[in-house]
């Protein structure tokens, strides 16, 4: 039996097109039919021009970037994710030369949807331990007392 996506199956189809077609496949041209003109990021950019600038920071940092979705739940008109991105710092990020270095990262993202497009997002990520993995951060801390790590 062949039933009509719901409105939550559509917006989770949408999400997922988020990161298979625009940012894996670097069809960023279809941003502009995925995110609302009010959309408001995590770090308050505006629109769907801000939210390609800052993909397109991602990609030009970490130019091999890829990214996993393990998991999609959707309610009313939210959708969470859940990924994993992997790639190498292969060009300057937030400011940073490329290290190099092989990079793994975390995420969980909730989107929220309206007249099918993403018009807001609340990202949590492990930038630490992005830092760490480039070097720009040490990897453990030494306790008051102990020799610093090199």
């Amino acid at each position: 039996m062949n039933e009509a996506m719901t409105t939550v199956d559509m917006n989770k189809a949408l999400v997922r097109a988020l990161y298979e077609d625009c940012i894996n496949g670097r069809d960023l041209d279809r941003l502009d039919t995925l995110v609302g003109a009010d959309f408001v990021g995590a770090r308050g950019e505006r629109g769907p021009r801000e939210f390609r600038a800052t993909i397109e920071a991602v990609l030009t940092g970490f130019p091999g970037v890829r990214f996993e979705v393990h998991d999609l739940f959707g309610e009313a008109d939210k959708v969470a994710a859940r990924w994993t991105f992997r790639a190498v710092h292969g060009g300057r990020f937030a400011g940073l030369p490329p290290s190099r270095a092989e990079v793994t990262q975390e995420g969980n993202v909730i989107y929220q949807l309206r007249d099918g497009r993403i018009v807001r997002a609340w990202l949590q990520a492990d930038r630490l331990g992005v830092l760490q993995q480039i070097g720009v951060v040490p990897q453990t801390f030494a306790q008051p007392g102990e020799p610093r790590p090199i």
